[in-house]
């Protein structure tokens, strides 16, 4: 199974992982991610191995496969978009793990290309990622400028509510200024009808 192979793959290079997880040596952990479900069993060196559908989960995970890319992006916080049912103490080991255990790339890297290639291949591999993010910012930044100023397609929210204010204060001095006319028309009609019939 991919999954407990790639699972395995973290836990070799950690001994105080495996450690934690011999304590679960047996149990079964179901993570269902509708449609798609995973059933994995502690063996007892603390790996993981495929567990079969007859083995009881003391603990079921279940997530929504679009919540993946949130959870991917936020480990902290991972377990807030899940609900867990079952065995506390080992989804609490789980969620540790979750968080703690991290790909080493220049681990693997160095047994291919030595130690000094792999930490300049990952160095160089987060500098291109940091570049694109960075341009991709630039790139969203400089498109929204040119729709905001240039081209002005969109409207800033500071200048949509200072436009909402000054919509609602010309509103209310034409109601003032209306009222202020009719009082004044009164007047010049109750002075004629005067200057008409007078006393």
């Amino acid at each position: 199974m991919p999954a407990a192979a790639t699972i395995n793959h973290l836990l070799a290079q950690e001994p105080w992982a495996r450690a934690e997880l011999k304590q679960y040596a047996g149990r079964v952990a179901r993570i269902d991610a509708s449609p798609v479900e995973l059933r994995l069993r502690v063996a007892a060196d603390g790996m993981v191995e495929a567990a079969t559908a007859g083995q009881a989960a003391a603990v079921t995970i279940r997530m929504k496969l679009s919540d993946l890319p949130l959870i991917a992006q936020n480990r902290e916080r991972a377990f807030s978009y899940v609900q867990i049912e079952g065995d506390a103490e080992f989804a609490n080991a789980i969620s540790r793990l979750s968080q703690a255990l991290r790909w080493e790339a220049e681990h693997d890297l160095e047994k291919l290309v030595g130690p000094v290639a792999a930490v300049r291949m990952v160095a160089g591999a987060k500098s291109a990622l940091a570049s694109l993010k960075n341009g991709h910012r630039k790139a969203t930044e400089n498109v929204a400028e040119y729709f905001l100023e240039e081209n002005p397609v969109l409207v800033r929210p500071v200048t949509a509510q200072a436009f909402a204010g000054d919509v609602t204060r010309l509103r209310d001095d034409v109601e003032r200024f209306a009222k202020r006319l009719e009082k004044l028309e009164q007047k010049i009609n109750n002075k004629t009808k005067q200057s008409v019939h007078p006393r």
